[in-house]
């Protein structure tokens, strides 16, 4: 085939819905191989994963791809060719972090050989871009034995040029690696997993046509779980709405209870304001009584001024009688005292005459 493993690992794969172009569509049910493969004939990379006898990733990397991170473990790229977005979810940080350098190298790689082609074979350049834009199906065909015109146009000085560039090429990754025994372990696996990836490519090449009916059973499966989706996602809309209306009456029952305990507390009050009543009741009957006590002393008294009152005036009256009487008196005691005098006077003059 003329292809060569450069990298592997394992990651879950995901295609984005074709139809909302939103959500993640699982493309394995679990953990599978993905590898990058590096094409000497065509000088050129893809990622290829299989989950069983099923190609599941088939991308072509071309210089205007981009790994993107969109979480800690999780990244995916967009590849118009396949009219897709490809997202893999990997176990570690780690691992996402070695695909996207790996990625970011690749990407390098193609782009320094489709300006090298392009400065010498510029057709040559533009069939082998032209022949990455397969689709799925016709990917896996052509990836095992390649078509006549690729074969062609690979003939001759292009062939040999191709290879001399290619052969460069791997002395440049050769030399890239920092730890040779592991890059051996690691190829072993590669080589392992690119005969298991053969044959699968092998068989799958020999049963499009089953692969094209289990596609339209998928596709017709698809719509239905689509439809069944679009229920789900609506009645889950309801439950939101539902658990929103939970909420509301939560607080509401919240506020309900704090008045409750509010109400609760004033009744409290009330009944111990209902256990002093009576003594109350006691206290203003006791309060009644001394009041009208008081009220018939005070009528009492007022009878007793009202009686002094009256002893008051006649007394007044008797007073003025008595100072009229003693005017009275004091005129005549005065006339009498004037007697006295002018008698005193006579007798005086009597006892000097004799």
């Amino acid at each position: 085939m003329g292809e060569q493993p450069i990298f592997t690992t394992r990651a879950h794969v995901f295609q984005i819905d074709p139809t909302t172009k939103k959500n993640w569509v699982p493309a394995s049910k679990q953990a599978v191989t993905v590898s990058y493969f590096y094409d000497v004939i065509r000088n050129s990379y893809r990622i290829i994963s299989v989950d069983g006898a099923k190609v599941i990733i088939n991308s072509t990397i071309t210089p205007n791809m981009t790994f993107t991170k969109t979480s800690q473990k999780f990244g995916q790229w967009a590849d118009s060719r396949a009219n897709t977005v490809f997202g893999l979810g990997f176990s570690s940080e780690l691992q996402l972090t070695k695909f996207a350098e790996k990625f970011q190298e690749v990407k390098e790689a193609a782009r320094l050989a489709r300006d090298k082609s392009q400065e010498k074979i510029e057709t040559s350049s533009n069939h082998s871009q032209g022949s990455g834009c397969e689709t799925p199906s016709s990917a896996q065909a052509s990836s095992v034995n390649g078509t006549d015109d690729e074969k062609a146009s690979h003939a001759g000085p292009v062939e040999t040029h191709l290879k001399s560039e290619n052969n460069k090429l791997k002395i440049a990754l050769t030399q890239s690696a920092a730890n040779v025994k592991k890059w051996e372990i690691e190829l072993q696996t590669l080589r392992e997993s690119n005969a298991r990836l053969t044959t699968a490519l092998q068989e799958s090449a020999t049963s499009v046509e089953q692969w094209k009916r289990q596609f339209s059973i998928c596709r017709d499966e698809n719509d239905r779980l689509r439809h069944k989706i679009d229920e789900l996602e609506e009645q889950c809309s309801e439950i939101n709405r539902e658990k929103e209306k939970n909420i509301q009456l939560k607080r509401r029952i919240e506020d309900l209870e704090s008045e409750l305990r509010e109400k609760d507390s004033e009744l409290k009050d009330l009944r111990k304001q209902s256990e002093i009543i009576p003594q109350l009741m006691s206290e203003c009957e006791y309060v009644s009584e001394k009041l009208e006590a008081a009220e018939k002393d005070n009528q009492n008294l007022e009878d007793k001024v009202r009686s002094l009152k009256m002893d008051i005036e006649e007394s007044k009256y008797r007073q003025r009688h008595l100072k009229v009487e003693l005017k009275n008196f004091l005129e005549v005691l005065d006339g009498k005292i004037d007697d006295l005098h002018d008698f005193r006077r006579g007798l005086s003059k009597l006892g000097t005459d004799n």
